[in-house]
């Protein structure tokens, strides 16, 4: 199990890396963005592969960076139902979620993916726009992104069995969504509170 927990760190610490490289190109899908607007208001002239350009860097992003927001616990739950529950049930849930749902959900995506980004890379697709770029990266980042997911899905599986033998601290016990929604929770109250002691005065004896 050692091992397994081993090669878990591996892919976290690279997923985290990859992550964060990849999110700034959101950066130059903005810059792009803006020089289009300008160029397109300024000189009346556009181009369809800047255009699509943003759009390839952009689903870069989505797609690469999934398998980080999964590391990070930072994909969707209801917080609400999933406080009421005991850890033990939680680490259940998420077991067979990942089991059963994830990693099979993100299996058939990539079978279907490959021989779809194949095609278009032997056949040298186009883009159906005048002067667009070829198709087959923009398809290529389906497989890229979803083979990163898959082994991130391994990777929380074997931590989470790992946190359930005990082996293991659980990192995101206290953190995720349900800690920021507590503390924002908290901080609403408090200013309620303030509000209302301004407006009427402190409660008397």
């Amino acid at each position: 199990m050692q091992a397994l927990i081993g090669f878990s760190r591996a892919v976290d610490a690279f997923t985290v890396r990859l992550g964060r490289a990849v999110s700034w190109l959101l950066v130059a899908a903005i810059v792009i963005s803006t020089l289009n607007a300008i160029i397109r208001k300024v000189f009346d002239a556009s181009s369809n592969a800047w255009l699509e350009a943003q759009w390839l860097l952009f689903g870069a992003v989505f797609l690469i960076c999934a398998s980080w927001t999964l590391q990070a616990n930072e994909h969707i739950r209801i917080d609400i139902v999933n406080a009421t529950l005991s850890k033990r049930t939680r680490n259940v849930i998420e077991l067979i979620g990942h089991v059963l749902f994830l990693l099979p959900m993100v299996a058939v995506i990539l079978w279907t993916a490959v021989p779809f980004f194949t095609r278009s890379f032997f056949g040298n697709e186009q883009s159906f726009s005048a002067g667009g770029l070829p198709q087959w990266p923009a398809k290529s980042l389906v497989v890229i992104g979803f083979a990163l997911l898959l082994v991130q899905g391994v990777s929380e599986l074997i931590k989470r069995i790992a946190v359930m033998r005990g082996l293991i601290e659980d990192a995101h016990a206290a953190g995720g969504h349900h800690a920021a929604a507590e503390a924002e929770a908290e901080r609403l109250l408090a200013i309620a509170e303030a509000e209302r002691v301004a407006a009427d005065g402190p409660p008397k004896a």
